[in-house]
């Protein structure tokens, strides 16, 4: 099994790319996770937020490959206890499906995009930077893979 992050954004900050490709590494014996970035979509003065979310909607789209099982990050979305989530992934093993993170732009997925979503996934009611998601996110899997392999990481 193998995981994508798909994230609309680009350029993290270097603290966050370091991060991030330190869980990445950490967890490719486990599940090896991939890193798509999506171009957002253009903002600002004069632009229409819904033509943006609907333009990175299809890029995000067009990113999933098929028969993948999809999990949107949205604040909407089932919270789960890192226990929770380690438990989620010992299903999703046993599904024996490739599985696509999902992660917005500024005013969140399109519809289309949580249409497609098998699942919606919530980090909690805090408000995340969404490159900061990122770090989290493949954290967490991390810790989730590492509490399945029996591995001293998590210590709750």
């Amino acid at each position: 099994m193998k995981a994508r992050l798909v994230a609309v954004g680009e350029r993290p900050p270097a603290w966050v790319s370091d991060g991030f490709a330190e869980y990445r590494k950490r967890l490719s014996h486990w599940l090896p996770l991939e890193l798509v970035e999506i171009e957002p979509g253009p903002r600002g003065k004069g632009r229409d937020p819904a033509r943006a979310v609907q333009e990175e909607g299809a890029r995000v789209l067009a990113a999933l490959p098929r028969g993948t099982h999809v999990v949107a990050l949205d604040v909407q979305g089932r919270m789960h206890s890192s226990e929770g989530l380690a438990r989620r992934l010992e299903h999703w093993r046993g599904q024996g499906r490739d599985l696509a993170f999902l992660v917005g732009g500024p005013e969140g997925h399109a519809q289309e995009v949580l249409a497609r979503a098998d699942e919606r996934w919530s980090l909690g009611p805090l408000t995340l930077p969404h490159m900061l998601v990122r770090l989290v996110l493949a954290e967490q899997l991390y810790r989730a893979a590492a509490m399945l392999a029996n591995h001293p990481y998590h210590r709750a």
